[in-house]
């Protein structure tokens, strides 16, 4: 099955659909309880934080056009847990610096199939994320390779597939589009060129009423026939500008669809090159496995963590316990993540790691929205709070 990722400026109501604040008629009210949701903070309280961040750091307000809160849906299987979705966040924040701070999975839409009446459900998820760059205090920007990034992320932390060769599948998906556009248009322009035959060759005869004069004489009866003239032309001027407008909204499509073609085939380029270097250089191979071993030690955390507020009340000063309430987390992480457990001992082996996870299990911890910012960025602050 294939994931893929696409952010977009954050809407109004947002928060009122993700969360289910009220009734949708679009969705399945029986299978909404299989829905997850997860919530750092809401929107106006970040985009409030977002323009008060950007004041200080840039000393400018926040450009009116800017979009500093984003939302993407994500297409997700059946199984795929809030843990894999943290997983994802963090990667997103680690490698494109986007952070997402509300996580909503819905599994009550979808729609009946027509010939079947079978239900296909449509798994999917909501990331709503902050897009400020806590360097410059304004938003992020990226590059057509970054959005290429962001798919390959998604697609390696939800374990699903991605597409043929890079982005070879969407290309081919979306040359498809551009052939199925090209042949709506051209029957477009054939209903048009009908159209205006139509109104020239039609016979007027068919629009003119003749009736009897006391003589016996036929005679044009004109108030009828101008009726008849003026609705027909109304209704072929109607048709037509409708067409028009359709017409030329399939040729807007058209010249934006070959634009993507020609991005995802650079896209295509650049994953090849990419491929290339994984497998012929040893540093870079080892630098993404650091970063798999990474994401695994961030779902280790975070499973801690709800494990302690799962069961604030369990004995953890003996050891043994410890370490029996510590294998079962890291094969619950194993079993529900897809995760070999040769990566959770491998990261065992690492001293340092393991006492910081175990640590983590016996006393706990408290991360706050400070320790996103770069230790640079807070203790300038702290030097202008003092002056």
């Amino acid at each position: 099955m294939k994931t893929s990722i696409n952010f977009k400026a954050v809407k109004s109501d947002s928060e009122t659909h993700n969360f289910r604040k009220k009734t949708f008629d679009y969705i399945r009210k029986d299978l909404t309880q299989k829905n997850e949701y997860w919530m750092e903070q809401t929107i106006a309280d970040r985009i409030q934080q977002i323009e008060a961040y950007c004041k200080e750091k840039s000393g400018r307000k926040l450009q009116k056009n800017a979009m500093p809160v984003r939302e993407a849906v994500v297409v997700i299987k059946e199984n795929t847990t809030m843990l894999e979705l943290q997983n994802l966040a963090k990667r997103l924040e680690e490698e494109l610096k986007i952070r997402v701070f509300q996580i909503a999975i819905h599994k009550d839409e979808g729609h009946t199939d027509n010939d079947t009446k079978e239900w296909k459900p449509n798994y999917h998820a909501h990331l709503v994320a902050d897009w400020q760059d806590l360097e410059t205090g304004k938003t992020l920007k990226h590059q057509s390779y970054h959005y290429s990034k962001m798919q390959d992320l998604t697609a390696e932390c939800l374990n699903m597939e991605r597409g043929i060769s890079g982005s070879k599948g969407r290309l081919e998906a979306i040359e498809y589009k551009i052939q199925q556009k090209e042949e709506d248009l051209k029957v477009l322009e054939e209903r048009f060129i009908t159209m205006k035959s139509e109104i020239s060759s039609k016979k007027s005869e068919d629009l003119i009423v003749m009736e009897n004069d006391f003589l016996g004489f036929k005679k044009i009866k004109t108030d009828k026939t101008i009726a008849n003239y003026e609705k027909v032309l109304r209704t072929y001027k109607s048709t037509i500008l409708k067409n028009k407008i359709e017409l030329d909204s399939k040729s807007k499509q058209i010249i934006e669809l070959n634009t993507k073609v020609d991005d995802l085939k650079k896209e295509v380029y650049l994953f090849k090159n990419t491929n290339a270097v994984l497998l012929s250089n040893p540093t870079v191979f080892a630098s993404e496995k650091k970063k798999y071993l990474d994401s695994v030690t961030n779902i280790l955390e975070r499973e801690i963590k709800f494990s302690r507020y799962r069961y604030p009340n369990i004995d953890r000063t003996e050891n043994q316990k410890l370490i029996s309430e510590m294998g079962q987390i890291a094969q619950k992480v194993c079993q529900e993540n897809n995760i070999p457990f040769t990566a959770v001992n491998e990261i065992f082996t690492d001293s340092d790691k393991g006492v910081k996870l175990f640590s983590l299990l016996k006393f706990g911890g408290n991360n706050s929205y400070q320790d996103i910012v770069p230790e640079e960025n807070q203790k300038k602050r702290k030097r202008k709070k003092n002056r």
